[in-house]
C-alpha cells in the first residue's frame, strides 16, 4: 500500500470528524495536531472537507456539498454569511486588502458544484457545522478518497430541456455515500453525474460515472431510466468515458452506483496513488469487463441499454431564461473564476426569496456560476438592479462568459501559477480587444495552475495549465536571473463535450503569462477571416492544422514562443 493507503488503514478517515471538534475545544495548533494524530492527519482532514493550505500554514479551505448543485435560498444565506464571517484573511497575511480583486471574505464556485471558502480557522469549523446542520448542508466528504460532490443539472425541473427530473436521485444517491462509513474509504475520490438532461450539462464524459436519460421499452410499457458512462476524467492521462450497455431505472440508481463504488472499491489500485483513478482501472479491464464486474456485485437485474435520449452538450445557463410554468423565469448569472463575497452571495439569496416564488431556489452550475429561480417576469428587471447584480449580469461578453479558474498559487500547494484574478482580467481585457463573430455567444477559457485539471482545460476552446517559464538565460552554461523566471502557460486548443467531443491539443508550451492575451488576439482574428458559416472557435481551431496555429500564435507583438519549461517549475507540476 501506499503510504495515504497505510494512514487510512491505521484510523477510518471518517473518524477525523470527532477529531476536528476535539482539536477546537482544546485549540490546539497545527504543531500540536501533528504531535498527537501524525502526519496522516492532514490526509484525513479531507474527509471533513478541509484541505489545510499550502502556503499559510494554520488555515485551512472548506468545501461544502451542495448536490445537483441545488439551495433553498435559507442555505445559500448561510454560506454567504458563513463566508462573510469566516473566511477573513489576519493582519499578517494582508487582512482585507490580502487580495486584490476582492480582499476577502470571498467565496468560489466550484465546476463540481461546490462551494469553497479560505482562511478557515479550525477552531470556527464546530460552530460553522452547527450553523450548516440547521438548514440541511454538510461538508462531510466534500474531499477525500470517497464519492465526491454529485453532480446534475442546474435547470432541472425548471424547462422542456430535459426528459425528466433526476434531482430526487441526485440527492437519493448523495444521501447514500456521504457518511457511508463501508463506501467511505475507496482507492480514490470517486465523482459522479446524474441528469435526466437531454443537453448533459452535467458532463458524464469527464465523470468516474455518468447518468444520462434513456428510454425503454419493458414489459411492453415505456420506461424513463438512465444509461450509463463510466470511466471518464481529465488531469493526466485525460479519458473520455466508455458506454455501458446497462439501462439503469430510477429506484435501481443507487443500487447501481452503489455496485460500481464496490467494484472500485475491490478492484482498484492501492498501491500507486498516480494510476487508481477509476478510469485506469476501466481502461485496464475494458468496458465490457468492467460491466460485468458490476453486474455481479450488483443485487438488481440490471436491463440493456434502449434508446438514449441526450442530444448534446450545453455547457451553462447564462441569461434570463423562460420556465415551464408561464410567467415564470430563471435568471443565470456570470460569476467570472467563480468567484464572490460572501455577502454578496448572500445578498443574492434574499433576492431570491425577495423576488421570487416559494420555490424559488439558487443553483450553482458546472461552469462556476449560479441561477435564480421561479422568478415573476415582472420581477426580473428588480432582481437585476440588486446591488450584488452589478458585477455578475447575464448577458456577458463570450470571453467573461467562458471564463474557468482553479484556485491556483493563492492558496493551492500545487498551483504554479496565479489564477482567479489572471483570468478575470484576461477575460475582461478580451472582451474589450478582441471582435468576435456576433453568433458567438461564448468562448470557454479555462486556466488550471498546474496539470491538475481543476479547472477542466482539456475540454475548453482555450486552455491553460500554468508553469514556471525561462525567458533569459538560456543559453548554454548561462543561470538564469530572478527577472528570467516568470509565470507562463501551456497553451491548448479545441476542446469540448458532446456529441464532437475531443480534448484540446498543447499547441504551444511554456508561453509567458503575458504573452497570452497577444497569441489569442492573432488566433482570433484568423478564426474571424477564415471561419465557415457558424462554425465555433473550438471546431475552427481542429480544422487548422497545429503547425499553423503555432505560427498565427507566433506573430504577436510578444514573447509567445521565447520561453522554456523552468526545472523547478516541472518538478512541482
Amino acid at each position: 500500500m501506499n503510504t495515504v493507503e497505510r494512514w487510512k488503514q491505521e484510523k477510518h478517515p471518517l473518524e477525523v470528524v470527532a477529531d476536528v471538534r476535539e482539536y477546537a475545544e482544546d485549540g490546539l495548533t497545527f504543531d500540536e495536531i501533528e504531535a498527537r494524530a501524525g502526519d496522516g492527519e492532514w490526509e484525513r482532514l479531507k474527509w471533513a472537507g478541509m484541505y489545510a493550505h499550502g502556503r499559510q500554514r494554520g488555515y485551512f479551505m472548506l468545501r461544502t456539498k451542495v448536490p445537483g448543485g441545488h439551495l433553498t435560498p435559507e442555505q445559500a444565506e448561510v454560506i454567504g454569511e458563513v463566508a462573510d464571517e469566516y473566511a477573513t484573511a489576519p493582519e499578517e497575511y494582508g487582512g482585507e486588502s490580502q487580495n486584490e480583486l476582492w480582499g476577502d471574505a470571498f467565496l468560489d464556485i466550484t465546476t463540481r458544484q461546490d462551494v469553497q471558502m479560505h482562511w478557515i480557522e479550525l477552531e470556527d469549523v464546530p460552530d460553522i457545522w452547527e450553523r450548516y446542520g440547521e438548514v440541511g448542508l454538510t461538508t462531510i466528504q466534500g474531499c477525500g478518497d470517497s464519492a465526491r460532490n454529485v453532480l446534475g443539472c442546474p435547470a432541472a425541473g425548471l424547462a422542456d430541456h430535459e426528459c425528466f427530473d433526476a434531482q430526487p436521485v441526485v440527492e437519493a444517491v448523495s444521501d447514500f455515500f456521504t457518511e457511508n462509513r463501508e463506501y467511505a474509504n475507496l482507492p480514490r475520490k470517486f465523482k459522479m453525474t446524474i441528469t435526466g438532461c437531454r443537453a448533459d450539462c452535467a458532463q458524464s464524459q469527464i465523470n468516474d460515472v455518468g447518468l444520462t436519460p434513456a428510454r425503454k421499452e419493458i414489459g411492453g410499457d415505456p420506461h424513463y431510466g438512465f444509461h450509463v458512462r463510466v470511466g471518464g476524467g481529465l488531469s493526466d492521462g485525460p479519458r473520455m468515458a466508455s458506454d455501458l450497455d446497462v439501462f439503469v431505472p430510477p429506484a435501481d440508481a443507487v443500487e447501481f452506483c452503489r455496485a460500481v463504488a464496490q467494484t472500485f472499491k475491490e478492484l482498484g489500485d492501492r498501491s500507486n496513488r498516480g494510476v487508481c483513478r477509476m478510469r485506469y482501472l476501466v481502461e485496464q479491464l475494458g468496458a465490457e469487463n468492467f460491466e460485468e464486474a458490476v453486474r455481479d456485485r450488483c443485487t438488481v437485474d440490471l436491463p440493456e441499454r434502449g434508446t438514449d435520449l441526450t442530444e448534446g452538450y450545453r455547457g451553462d445557463h447564462v441569461g434570463v431564461h423562460d420556465q415551464r410554468e408561464a410567467g415564470l423565469q430563471y435568471v443565470g448569472f456570470n460569476v467570472v473564476g467563480g468567484r464572490m463575497g460572501g455577502d454578496e452571495f448572500a445578498r443574492a439569496a434574499r433576492a431570491a426569496r425577495e423576488y421570487g416564488t416559494d420555490d424559488a431556489t439558487v443553483r450553482l452550475a458546472t461552469d462556476q456560476n449560479f441561477l435564480v429561480t421561479h422568478v415573476p417576469a415582472g420581477t426580473v428587471e428588480d432582481l437585476l438592479a440588486e446591488p450584488f447584480a452589478a458585477d455578475y449580469q447575464p448577458d456577458p461578453g463570450p470571453f467573461a462568459r467562458g471564463a474557468v479558474g482553479c484556485t491556483g498559487s493563492e492558496f493551492c500547494n500545487y498551483g504554479i501559477v496565479e489564477t482567479k484574478q489572471r483570468i478575470k482580467r484576461w477575460a475582461r481585457e478580451l472582451d474589450e480587444r478582441v471582435d468576435t463573430p456576433e453568433d458567438l455567444d461564448v468562448v470557454r477559457m479555462h486556466l488550471s495552475g498546474c496539470s491538475a485539471s481543476c479547472a477542466q482545460p482539456q475540454i475548453a476552446d482555450i486552455g491553460f495549465r500554468g508553469e514556471t517559464v525561462q525567458v533569459g538565460g538560456t543559453d548554454a552554461g548561462a543561470d538564469p536571473g530572478e527577472d528570467d523566471i516568470v509565470e507562463g502557460m501551456d497553451f491548448g486548443l479545441g476542446g469540448s463535450l458532446g456529441a464532437d467531443n475531443a480534448f484540446l491539443d498543447w499547441v504551444e508550451t511554456a508561453v509567458p503569462a503575458d504573452a497570452v492575451i497577444p497569441a489569442i488576439e492573432e488566433l482570433f482574428a484568423a478564426y474571424v477571416d477564415e471561419r465557415r458559416a457558424g462554425e465555433r472557435f473550438y471546431q475552427w481551431t481542429r480544422r487548422v492544422a497545429d503547425d499553423r496555429l503555432r505560427e498565427i500564435m507566433r506573430r504577436a507583438d510578444a514573447n509567445v514562443a521565447g520561453g522554456v519549461a523552468h526545472e523547478e517549475g516541472a518538478a512541482d507540476d
